[in-house]
């Protein structure tokens, strides 16, 4: 029988070529009996799985790449939303792509995400979760969460799942049929293989019986099977789910009726020419407000200015409709009162019928499309922080050092003492820094050398203070590392100095908080106070998240247990209370970004905490949804919509005040990145040195060796010995005649 309804589906829809994805083996066994019964000599029908283990895009980009526009999806409800986000990350998601999903309980999955994405996503169901029956038993099971949260009355129905439903209609049924029993069944022991005498009663009971069910009608054949079933066919609109057909078994004739509302075939044939709307708005700006102008002459549409104002002008110039503005005098935009069991607010006065449109900073909610119904979303934001500004810290004693990093001034002292040692060390080594220290006496019986300890030090030092010394390296090596530190104070002296430049006439602000978290972490010691707007969906907002973050968990309760303290009934309250208090205020990032434009000592701390959109309220089943969400993205597109929220929040009414001040960033100390290859050229420069000494020292060994006619390897010893003696600065020279060494020595320890 379902594998019947989805081929008429199919065949209504006009699938000819399509895809059909699957995840298991029951899905597979019930595509086979799908073919068997499905003509399929005109079509071409392609079947892929669904990988395991959550990752879905390697099919869904083969489907992508072969063109393919029509999709099933036959799976389990635990991934049908898993797959359709990652069809839609692959770009199977746009107006030319047809997606049909076999599950019943496609309406328990959350498919918000994918509303506005244009997609056809059709469904079916068996029961409908607005139906009074349905919404008792949700009721009924989940009483304890609505119990902490009323507002979950309204989505609960819509997690019910098919099989809790035919549970109890089962039990139900089963009851029924034991009282129409003619006689008490007799009882039974569960732990034996008796059968029981009352079974084959029951049995041919249920099979005669009819019973409404919350299934629909519940009715068996003679072999057991149900029939007369009756099924919903459902599409994933802009508003929600919608009914849009049935799919009926009644005396084994199936039958496909599809009852679109008028609207769905050709949106622009329900002009909204000449038609008028109660248009319901609320003060807040910059989406409304009372012009600030000396005739009081003013009424009715007149007197209004705003973003809000200008959108329904702009829309009203495409449709051709005229429209009222009307006042929300609580600035309320809509909760939901448990106690009243009734809507309040804009949204409230909407479903009473006492406005057609609702248009302010009216936050898009699951809640609230179960409510009313919403357009397209005009403006996308999200939930931030309002605070001060962090003031300036005065300059710390040590403020000179704060040019470089920690680690940057580690590595600089260690790299003055390195390579002092190694010139000190290649100075030894190196004969051409061994000099005559009588220039006018030919043959000195002794040489100096002036890179001692302390001069290599000081010679470095110099280097490092841009100022000369009377020392000077005489060898190539010793002068490769003179030259490779001069190198490397050239870059640090002037990175060092044009960094302090900024550092002494720049105070680098101290924030008290970055984010959320340190807002909770901090705000005891440092007397910080968060709050919202009362009865809004930034409340709302943490109260839903309490299980996500603990952190949100504390901020929703200290709203709640200093409700009449930090919850303000007008955000402007809390503005103000943000300028001049240690108040974090939790609003939209629209109207921060308003702020801030107008007060320079307020800013937006941290990253958004949710993502969410603002969209024009109106009555459930509109015929006029469509029309007005067609013509926002037609000013979406026309970039319109920016230019008006360019006018409300840049240039009006103060827009820009604040754009004056010093907005360079902050300066930061240099770090290891920024400086790195500095000291890799340094090392590099040193090594080369190494290199060159020992070169020279080899040349210089063969030498004596030739001149004093000694075993090469006995001279290397006798320069070496010479070399690690670092008491003195002073070495005896070595001539051609072998029989002057001894002289020279005695007179160099004579001296």
């Amino acid at each position: 029988m379902l594998t019947q309804l989805f081929i008429d589906i199919i065949r209504a829809w006009e699938y000819k070529d399509f895809v059909v994805l699957y995840d298991n083996a029951e899905s597979l066994k019930r595509m086979t009996r799908f073919l068997q019964v499905y003509n399929n000599n005109n079509y071409k029908i392609v079947f892929r799985q669904l990988e395991k283990y959550g990752n879905y895009r390697p099919a869904l980009k083969e489907v992508r790449k072969s063109g393919a526009t029509h999709l099933m999806l036959d799976c389990s409800t635990e991934i049908v939303k898993d797959v359709l986000t990652q069809a839609q990350q692959v770009g199977l998601m746009s107006d030319k792509h047809y997606f049909f999903i076999t599950n019943f309980d496609l309406q328990t999955i959350d498919l918000v995400p994918f509303q506005f994405s244009e997609t056809n996503i059709t469904g079916i169901r068996l029961f409908d979760p607005q139906s009074e029956p349905i919404r008792d038993l949700a009721e009924f099971i989940f009483a304890e969460d609505i119990a902490r949260d009323p507002m979950f009355v309204f989505s609960a129905p819509y997690k019910l799942h098919l099989d809790v439903i035919l549970i109890v209609d089962a039990v139900m049924m089963f009851g029924e049929v034991l009282e129409e029993l003619p006689e008490t069944p007799k009882s039974i022991d569960c732990d034996q293989n008796d059968r029981w005498l009352s079974g084959l009663t029951i049995t041919n009971l249920v099979k005669g019986k009819q019973y409404s069910g919350l299934s629909g009608i519940i009715a068996f054949d003679g072999v057991g099977y149900r029939n007369n079933l009756m099924v919903d066919v459902i599409e994933l609109k802009e508003g929600g789910i919608t009914k849009v057909g049935n799919w009926s078994d009644e005396k084994s004739i199936q039958k496909l009726t599809i009852d679109r509302p008028p609207y769905e075939n050709d949106v622009r044939k329900q002009a909204l020419k000449h038609k008028s709307f109660r248009v319901l708005i609320s003060l807040i700006e910059p989406f409304a407000r009372y012009k600030r102008v000396s005739d009081t002459s003013l009424r009715g549409n007149s007197e209004y200015e705003g973003f809000a104002i200008d959108l329904i002008h702009e829309l009203s110039v495409i449709e051709g409709f005229n429209y009222t503005f009307l006042n929300q005098i609580d600035k309320k935009n809509g909760d939901y009162n448990p106690v009243k069991r009734e809507w309040e607010g804009m949204i409230g006065a909407i479903r009473a019928n006492e406005a057609d449109l609702a248009i302010a900073d009216l936050t898009i909610t699951s809640d609230r499309q179960q409510a009313v119904d919403f357009t397209t979303p005009f403006m996308n934001l999200g939930i931030s922080i309002l605070y001060q500004k962090p003031r300036k810290a005065p300059p710390s004693f040590f403020s000179f050092a704060d040019p470089f990093a920690l680690e940057i001034w580690i590595l600089v002292a260690l790299s003055y003492l390195t390579v002092s040692m190694v010139l000190f060390v290649l100075g030894r080594i190196c004969s051409s820094e061994w000099t005559n220290p009588y220039p006018c006496i030919e043959e000195p019986e002794y040489l100096v050398n002036q890179l001692s300890l302390r001069n290599c030090f000081w010679f470095v030092s110099g280097s490092i203070m841009q100022q000369g010394t009377e020392i000077g390296p005489l060898a190539l090596s010793t002068r490769m590392v003179a030259g490779i530190w001069w190198f490397f104070t050239l870059i640090m002296v002037s990175s060092y100095t044009a960094n302090l430049a900024v550092f002494l006439t720049r105070e680098t602000p101290i924030p008290h908080f970055n984010d959320v978290f340190e807002l909770v972490k901090n705000a005891e010691t440092k007397g910080i106070k968060w709050g919202a707007k009362k009865d809004g969906s930034t409340v709302n907002f943490f109260k839903a998240s309490r299980n996500r973050f603990k952190e949100y968990g504390q901020i929703y309760d200290f709203m709640m247990d200093h409700a009449g303290d930090v919850l303000v009934s007008d955000p402007t309250l809390g503005v103000e209370r943000a300028e001049r208090e240690n108040y974090a205020f939790f609003m939209e990032i629209t109207s921060i970004e308003y702020e801030i434009q107008r007060r320079c000592n307020l800013t937006k701390v941290g990253k958004l905490l949710d993502e969410k959109s603002y969209g024009i309220a109106m009555r459930k089943n509109s015929t006029y949804r469509s029309v007005l969400s067609r013509a926002i993205l037609d000013l979406q597109h026309s970039g319109k919509l920016n230019e008006l929220k360019r006018k409300w929040w840049e240039e009006k009414r103060g827009g820009g005040f604040c754009e004056s001040e010093d907005d360079q960033s902050e300066a930061t100390a240099l770090n290891l990145k920024n400086v790195g290859g500095v000291f890799w050229v340094t090392m590099g420069g040193v090594l080369i040195a190494v290199v060159l000494v020992v070169a020279e020292l080899l040349m210089h060994v063969v030498k004596i060796s030739i001149q004093t006619k000694a075993p090469l390897w006995q001279s290397i010893v006798e320069e070496f010995k010479f070399y690690f003696k670092f008491s003195g600065m002073i070495k005896p020279v070595t001539y051609n005649n072998p029989n002057l060494e001894e002289s020279s020595k005695s007179s160099v320890k004579n001296s």
